[in-house]
């Protein structure tokens, strides 16, 4: 975990081996001049939009899309909501399509702000991620995969708890395997399951334009959608839009896939102009089905909103909803384990995480020990009664790093004026979002004082940890014996090697940042040799 010294594993030499070699050249990834094995660039625009797409639209707006509603009071101030948080997530976007392109390394707002403010800030937005972000989140959703599979089984109680969770560990496990075997078949499944989600949310507008041809739309006439069922308060307006936000989590994760885009200065800005709207329209129109088979207080009292509207409308058909959601789920968790394991591959590249998380299979191009420690971590939160605690501690510090990572953009702008920028956004862009993070920050600080600071102590027990495992340098040989041995295991059990990176494009900064490559002090002891 040092930053400057231990870190990579033998490229150079494995590319002189002629089956390593062989491999590279037969997976059509060699880059850089040696020719060594890479990430390949499997993912084209169609799978970009689902990656985003997919991550945005899990089980929120088909099980709870009330918290908006319960907040904003009416139906049409819920509305609003969900319009302009829509319009501000495309504006984030917009301004990590700069950033993805000026900086075109994977990692997303990590390598951002690791890049613009510093190792420590950096380490400080990994930390929170490995610790509790992705591995809770991942769990949350997992189970609620499980819970919509077993309902049927279980139609007049709920499902056992430890058949959930064992469902829940399969699922994961499944999935984690058809990421490790192919880049191509996680990015299918991830097609595949974004368009069943999005065909599932068709069929809800498509009921919603149906029951509004036949008269059924008291709650949208202006008198009655902004009638208040309960008093006008701008604390409760501040949290259905810090709600909306929330919904709209996941827009940001194309970003950690950007070395294995194809043509990603191209690609990754239309993933964004084409994506985030489609979800704003989507989210909008469903809610506005919803309200058209279901006054404010039914939606309010459902545990399901999308279930509630099936048997409703859809009759004998109304399995199909849970399906959708189970379906969604399950998408869901396979889009987050392939972006977050990205983002372990980053941070493990930058020196911040054990070393052999930045390698990947020699033959597969996928990088299985940072798919591997995704799935156990998650695993590990599925034991955890605590997991749904933790994610509210943490929410507000993931939305910290939203805004000091477009904070970051003016700071860019600012520090390198004439740096290369394929995409260059009006200033005014970043300055919208911040106003509008800003805001919603201060009042999350004055409405939760005491789950903000428990979320941000849980981040600063990352301090420590960055100066003791990443900025001490001169480290106990017998430690960094132990770290050189459990790293060879490591490739040897996963049959993985450090990738070839391709530099060229590179400034001489970038080409600095990099940690130097990991060479074995003995001799003959390469991983990914002819022992491998």
């Amino acid at each position: 975990m040092e930053e400057g010294a231990r870190l990579r594993s033998s490229a150079d030499k494995n590319t002189g081996n002629g089956s390593s070699a062989d491999t590279a050249s037969a997976s059509g990834s060699s880059t850089g001049d040696g020719g060594g094995v890479a990430l390949k660039k499997e993912i084209g625009l169609v799978s970009a939009c689902g990656i985003i797409v997919g991550n945005i639209i899990g089980s929120g707006i088909f099980v709870s899309p009330k918290g908006v509603l319960e907040n904003a009071g009416s139906v049409g101030l819920a509305l609003i909501v969900w319009i302009v948080t829509g319009v501000i997530t495309a504006v984030g976007a917009l301004c990590y399509a700069e950033l993805g392109v000026t900086i075109p390394k994977s990692g997303g707002d990590y390598s951002y702000v690791k890049d613009i403010f510093g190792g420590l800030a950096g380490f400080l937005r990994l930390w929170i991620a490995v610790l509790v972000m992705y591995p809770t989140n991942q769990a949350v959703i997992a189970l609620t995969f499980s819970n919509y599979v077993l309902q049927p089984l279980f139609p007049t109680c709920f499902a056992p708890e430890s058949g959930l969770r064992l469902l829940a560990a399969v699922c994961l496990l499944l999935l984690t395997w058809v990421n490790c075997y192919s880049v191509r078949w996680a990015t299918r499944v991830q097609d595949i399951f974004t368009a069943g989600k999005l065909l599932a949310l068709g069929l809800i507008i498509i009921m919603g334009i149906v029951q509004i041809c036949k008269g059924e739309y008291f709650w949208l006439e202006p008198k009655n959608a902004f009638e208040n069922f309960q008093e006008p308060d701008i604390g409760l307006i501040a949290l259905a839009f810090l709600q909306g936000s929330f919904a709209y989590g996941g827009w940001n994760f194309l970003n950690y896939v950007t070395e294995e885009l194809v043509d990603p200065h191209k690609n990754l800005p239309r993933a964004i102009f084409i994506s985030i709207p489609l979800v704003t329209f989507v989210y909008v129109f469903a809610n506005i089905a919803y309200i058209t088979a279901m006054s404010p207080e039914e939606l309010l009292a459902s545990n399901a909103v999308a279930v509630t509207f099936g048997e409703k409308l859809l009759g004998v058909m109304a399995w199909i909803m849970p399906i959708s959601v189970a379906l969604s789920t399950f998408g869901g968790v396979n889009g987050s384990l392939f972006t977050s394991s990205r983002l372990f591959f980053a941070g493990a590249r930058e020196g911040h995480l054990p070393s052999v998380l930045a390698m990947i299979h020699i033959k597969r191009c996928t990088p299985i020990p940072a798919l591997l420690f995704t799935c156990l971590s998650t695993l590990l939160m599925l034991v955890t009664s605590d997991m749904y605690t933790l994610i509210n501690y943490v929410g507000f510090i993931n939305y910290l790093f939203y805004g000091v990572t477009v904070a970051g953009q003016i700071v860019l702008r600012w520090k390198k004026p004439d740096m290369h920028r394929p995409i260059k956004v009006n200033l005014i862009f970043p300055v919208i979002y911040l106003l509008f993070w800003a805001f919603l920050l201060v009042f999350s600080l004055w409405s939760e004082p005491v789950v903000c600071g428990i979320g941000l102590a849980i981040m600063l027990t990352g301090v420590p940890v960055y100066f003791l495992g990443v900025y001490w340098q001169n480290k106990p040989k017998c430690f960094n014996d132990f770290v050189d041995s459990m790293t060879r295991a490591g490739q040897k059990l996963c049959v993985v090697v450090y990738p070839q990176t391709d530099t060229k494009d590179e400034d001489e900064e970038t080409k600095e940042q990099r940690a130097p490559i990991y060479t074995p002090t003995e001799k003959g002891e390469a991983a990914g040799s002819g022992d491998l």
